[in-house]
């Protein structure tokens, strides 16, 4: 287990501190990392959004938060007075002049500590945030703002927030947060591959038949019904998550750890995709849309009626995609992805498929020959599995198995590790911006997305209806099978 270091003395300014993300994520991680001895003395926890209440009253919001949120008895109440005692609220309202000399006032006598500015707020909000920080005399030079994702809907709004954010702020003092990029599992990725030299050999469309990337969520929109309605998953997912995913398993080795090197691999892997358009875009995509059912036995509404305007809606709750990168390490190696709502449970993981073996010894009427599969877990479970095939034990004929290697994260580690949240944050306050996107990154993957998006409308593609509790609709499936190839679902493993 590595040791936690402490952290520099910073603030750090929440707005939409109030909110949803701030509560159930961001204080709890902040909480977790005091609980652990990186947070300074004099580090402090700003919360700014428009509701008025006092101080008091917010750190009231928070103790119930924590305890809601904290789970395996993680509230300690010493822990608490001294987490308590950072926290400071401030009324501001992004769009207009209110609020903004308070916080100038509250946040100036700070002495020698790093500002970090969050903005747990919808992208529009990004711009004016900046720009208000800039006005009001906020922003020094080792300054930083964290924007959560998605920025922007499309690539022109992306470009849009990102000229507005860079008028403030320089490119290096900009975070754009994917909190997967935190994840231990997919931080390990790095150390797989590059750390291990047998599998960089066989890293290569010579040897890997093809890869899937699956992030699954058993639950519905809820209330965030008519936000994800404007959305969907294409824009939700997509754009951000699962193309970093992408980018992790195909980029190149970089040459270094420097945090530029690697994100340069990573630009470089977006702009080899194949582009998907009006000629290409049914048979290499599927769009859903959950209807009414139930999961382990309880009813679940349809994704229609989770809308306050239960008029049809054309938004996608699931995605497949057939990607491609165009480079000579990966020509002609399918990277299957898939992510929805209502699905069989929550899952998040990489398979890597190795192609067959080119000739087989053994009889055919005792084995079946099962490709080699490397399986990264992202969540639940978080760890490595590799399947490899081994003889039965027991006397006569000679059957084969598939079984695993398999490398439990919690098994291996007994202590507890910081969470993705808890590390993005820490790596903000250090000034580490190798876990977040560059600007460069975010407009190249949203010029990708856009075209899919546009040849969906164009070719008048709609939503494919799937039952909760399943891995989405037939056409994702037909998609594989084309191929003669299959997805593999975590819940019959």
């Amino acid at each position: 287990m590595s040791e936690f270091v402490a952290a520099p003395p910073f603030d750090i300014v929440i707005f939409g501190g109030s909110g949803d993300l701030a509560q159930r994520k961001l204080l709890p991680a902040l909480y977790h990392r005091d609980q652990d001895g990186q947070l300074s003395d004099d580090s402090r926890i700003f919360a700014a959004s428009r509701s008025e209440m006092s101080t008091g009253e917010f750190r009231e919001l928070v103790l119930s938060a924590l305890k809601k949120y904290l789970h395996d008895g993680g509230f300690n109440q010493e822990v608490w007075e001294r987490f308590s005692d950072r926290l400071e609220y401030v009324a501001v309202d992004a769009v207009s002049e209110s609020g903004w000399q308070d916080l100038a006032v509250a946040i100036t006598d700070s002495g020698e500590r790093t500002r970090i500015f969050y903005c747990a707020t919808a992208p529009r909000f990004f711009g004016p945030i900046a720009t208000r920080l800039g006005r009001s005399g906020l922003v020094e030079s080792d300054s930083r703002i964290v924007l959560e994702k998605p920025v922007g809907h499309d690539r022109a709004s992306a470009e849009a927030i990102n000229n507005e954010v860079c008028a403030v702020f320089e490119e290096p003092q900009v975070f754009r947060i994917d909190h997967y990029l935190g994840k231990e599992t997919v931080q390990n990725l790095l150390a797989l591959r590059f750390g291990n030299a047998f599998f960089e050999h066989l890293w290569n469309r010579s040897t890997i038949d093809h890869v899937q990337i699956t992030v699954a969520e058993d639950i519905g929109v809820g209330r965030r019904g008519d936000y994800y309605d404007k959305i969907g998953t294409m824009r939700d997912m997509v754009q951000n998550h699962l193309l970093q995913l992408l980018c992790l398993v195909a980029m190149e080795p970089p040459a270094d750890l420097n945090p530029e090197t690697i994100r340069d691999e990573k630009l470089k892997v977006l702009r080899a995709l194949k582009p998907i358009g009006s000629e290409n875009v049914k048979r290499n995509t599927s769009r859903g849309q959950y209807v009414a059912g139930a999961i382990d036995g309880e009813p679940v509404m349809a994704y229609l009626d989770e809308l306050e305007d239960a008029a049809a809606s054309n938004t996608e709750t699931f995605v497949g995609i057939k990607a491609e990168v165009e480079n000579w390490r990966w020509a002609n190696t399918p990277f299957y992805m898939r992510t929805g709502k209502r699905m069989a449970m929550k899952s998040s993981e990489i398979v890597i498929e190795f192609t067959p073996v080119s000739h087989s010894i053994f009889p055919q009427e005792n084995t079946a020959l099962t490709p080699n599969r490397l399986t990264i877990r992202l969540q639940p479970n978080e760890g490595v599995k590799l399947s490899l095939m081994s003889k039965e034990p027991g006397p006569g004929g000679f059957m084969l198995r598939s079984l695993p290697l398999n490398l439990s994260f919690s098994d291996a580690f007994e202590l507890r590790y910081p969470d993705a949240y808890e590390r993005l944050l820490m790596e903000v306050i250090r000034g580490n911006p190798a876990l977040f996107m560059r600007r460069d990154e975010v407009e190249t993957a949203w010029a990708w997305v856009d075209r899919i998006i546009s040849a969906w409308q164009e070719r008048d593609i709609g939503v494919e209806k799937y039952v909760p509790g399943t891995w989405g609709p037939a056409g994702s499936a037909l998609m594989l099978d084309r191929d003669n190839r299959g997805w593999h679902d975590s819940v019959d493993e």
